[in-house]
């Protein structure tokens, strides 16, 4: 396309703020910095459109006020920023526990699901929010789901309960893919865990690039490796063909999407357990023609852009403050989202045949 369509919108992640910092790493950036460089980004005109948010201190409360929410969304206004996916702090070190859990524990999950959506819900009442998740992951290792023959029928069961708590507020939920989470460390199991939830109206898969190319060379899951163990990068025929494979399988799912890149590693900080490594977009080490693989999420088998996806991400969790507090990191973010809107998006008045 030779236009900047208007979909999806671009959106800058918070929670790389917070993601990895903590007493054993870095100190956290606080939400109005990373609100400030978000907005002060621009880019042959072009800035982000709006952030995804981390509701988690000491960005925002999981039990704020609305009075707090509503100086939430005068900030956000402020910036003129909209709010897109909100990030349900689910895990047993913030108050939830594992989707694992039943009984009174798995009540713990579903508390946490039930204030994010109630956050979600009310920043759309407070007009900055018009569209994206709440995003959720299973709370648990890949070596606490292979110690239990059950814990996907849990899981599912969790996910499912979830779903009833996202529509009692008009919200959906997404899936974190990504390898340390249990029971989603592998392409194939996180879309057999989707199909025995079986809520495809409510629950999706959030795709980060980053996390799924770790998805092709089966970390944590040698099982659904689709890359051989004597893989060469320049071998782009043959990544093609796994990452064709592996987006057929979770791109009907997908309903959430983050830009990134990798170089094929795993890293952790802070208290986040090791993951996929997010290098910066013109990283020479990283392993992805961006815009090329953005395509294989946001196109469907026919080559046609699906539309499923609203507004898109960058996600650059880990990065060292020294980078994240660069002006010309983020003007680098901005220029290959853009890159990858208008090679895939779409102009919505013309979808709909105004123009």
């Amino acid at each position: 396309m030779n236009f900047d369509p208007k979909y999806p919108a671009l959106h800058n992640a918070m929670w790389p703020g917070l993601v990895g910092k903590g007493p054993d790493s870095e100190p956290p950036i606080d939400l109005d910095t990373m609100l400030r460089l978000t907005a002060e980004t621009e880019v042959n005109g072009i800035r982000f459109d709006g952030v995804d948010l981390f509701l988690f201190e000491p960005h925002i409360d999981i039990d704020a006020t609305d009075d707090e929410l509503k100086a939430l969304a005068d900030k956000l206004m402020g910036y003129k920023l909209r709010a897109g996916s909100v990030v349900a702090p689910v895990w047993p070190a913030t108050g939830g526990s594992s989707a694992m859990s039943t009984g009174s524990e798995r009540d713990k999950f579903l508390n946490q699901v039930r204030k994010a959506c109630r956050i979600g819900r009310r920043l759309k009442e407070l007009g900055v929010r018009e569209y994206g998740v709440v995003r959720i992951d299973s709370a648990c290792s890949p070596a606490d789901w292979a110690r239990d023959p059950m814990a996907s029928f849990h899981i599912a069961e969790t996910f499912r309960e979830s779903c009833s708590v996202a529509e009692s507020f008009g919200e959906r939920i997404a899936v974190e893919g990504e390898v340390c989470w249990g029971g989603i460390h592998g392409w194939r199991k996180a879309a057999d865990l989707l199909e025995m939830v079986n809520r495809p109206k409510t629950i999706g898969f959030q795709a980060d690039m980053a996390h799924t190319l770790l998805f092709l060379l089966g970390v944590n899951a040698p099982e659904d490796r689709l890359l051989p163990e004597d893989f060469d990068w320049s071998q782009t025929e043959v990544l093609d063909e796994a990452m064709k494979k592996m987006t057929a399988a979770l791109r009907p799912w997908t309903i959430d999407f983050h830009v990134a890149q990798n170089d094929a590693t795993v890293k952790g900080s802070g208290s986040h357990d090791k993951t996929g490594r997010h290098c910066l977009p013109n990283d020479p080490n990283g392993k992805l023609d961006i815009v090329k693989y953005s395509g294989f999420w946001l196109r469907d088998g026919h080559g046609k852009p699906t539309r499923a996806i609203q507004h898109m991400c960058w996600d650059g969790c880990m990065f060292p403050n020294e980078t994240m507090l660069k002006p010309e990191t983020w003007r680098d973010v901005l220029n290959i989202m853009i890159a990858v809107r208008n090679a895939h998006g779409w102009n919505w008045l013309e979808a709909e045949g105004v123009r």
